[in-house]
Order: C-alpha cells, then sequence, then structure tokens
C-alpha cells in the first residue's frame, strides 16, 4: 500500500492575453508583487486563435508567457487563479455601467511531466480543484517532448510555446536538482 506524501513543488506561470503591449510592464510587476520575481518570458506572438476575446478585448491579441523564480505547492493553483482574476478587474476598462476585459491572466504550473491550466469553467476533462476552479493537463511529457491532448488549447500547440515549455521544464529541474526550493 502507498503512503500519502506532499508532491514536489511546481512551477508557476501565467499567460497573458492582451491588445495593449503597455499593459505588460504594469501588469508583470503586479504579478511579481504577488508571485515573486519573474525569471523567463516567452515573446509577444500575435493571437488569432478564435475570436472568443477579440469580441471582448478588441483586435491585435498579443500572447505571452512568464515564469516565475519562487517554486509552488499545486495546491495553491486555484488562490492564484483568484488572484489573477482579481488583477484583470483592476486592469478592466470601465464606463459607467459597462465593463470589459484589457487582459486576460490564466495561471498554471509546470512539472517534471506535464503543464497544468487553471479554469473557471466546467468541463468533461478538467477536475475540481476547490473555490469554483478547475484543473486541466494541457500538455504532458513524452518521449522528450510535450505532446497535447485532443482537448489541448491550439495557442499551447504552437511550436513556440512548446519551446518556452521545454525550456522551462529544464529551468524547473534544474531549481530542483540545486537548490533548496523557495515557495510562494
Amino acid at each position: 500500500m502507498a503512503i500519502p506524501a506532499q508532491p514536489k513543488p511546481v512551477k508557476l506561470f501565467v499567460a497573458l492575453l492582451s491588445n495593449d503591449e503597455k499593459l505588460f510592464s504594469p501588469v508583470d510587476h503586479d504579478l511579481a508583487t504577488r508571485f515573486g520575481p519573474i525569471d523567463s518570458a516567452s515573446a509577444r506572438l500575435p493571437w488569432d486563435v478564435t475570436g472568443y476575446y477579440e469580441k471582448e478585448m478588441g483586435p491585435g491579441l498579443l500572447r505571452r508567457f512568464v515564469s516565475f523564480a519562487l517554486l509552488i505547492s499545486p495546491e495553491k493553483l486555484p488562490e492564484i487563479k483568484l488572484q489573477t482574476q482579481a488583477l484583470e478587474e483592476k486592469y478592466q476598462w470601465v464606463e459607467g455601467e459597462r465593463r470589459r476585459r484589457r487582459v486576460n491572466l490564466d495561471p498554471g504550473y509546470l512539472d517534471a511531466g506535464k503543464v497544468v491550466l487553471a479554469s473557471t469553467k466546467y468541463a468533461a476533462h478538467r477536475i475540481y480543484l476547490r473555490a469554483g476552479i478547475y484543473g486541466e493537463a494541457a500538455l504532458v511529457f513524452q518521449n522528450g517532448s510535450f505532446q497535447p491532448f485532443f482537448y489541448t488549447y491550439r495557442d499551447y500547440l504552437w511550436p513556440e510555446t512548446l519551446v518556452f515549455f521545454a525550456a522551462l521544464r529544464s529551468l524547473y529541474l534544474r531549481q530542483l536538482r540545486n537548490q533548496p526550493p523557495s515557495y510562494y
């Protein structure tokens, strides 16, 4: 019989989506204030996967990923998702009763074997965590690279995204080997 044990710490990242490049720097600052220093960031990539966000946020959307130097316990993902939602509200556009997001922030984590995303939306492949937040394994590390599932978001299949996550996995594994983990 296996004995339950605490999981290894994981590498936190946040996927940012906005059409206002000027927002990335202040949002990065706010994220770092909450989750610790940013230790890697992807390029800003044009995002035209679907019109879903364009209706709310406008055209010319850019996708960017950032990760944080401090490792986290995977059980913190729901709390982090709620914090990123509060940041989305901070940066929203408000005119009277009308509101719309100017930035979309989707946290997730990476460990040696997978990339996990947080969501507020139910789907059959998502597992309820707590506080209205679900977890979804988006990529699995298999045969030396990240592989998708049938439901994996298309922007997580982009070559640039896969390169970012491969580098992030290497950074994460070095962190586990070379230092006692610092936790957020």
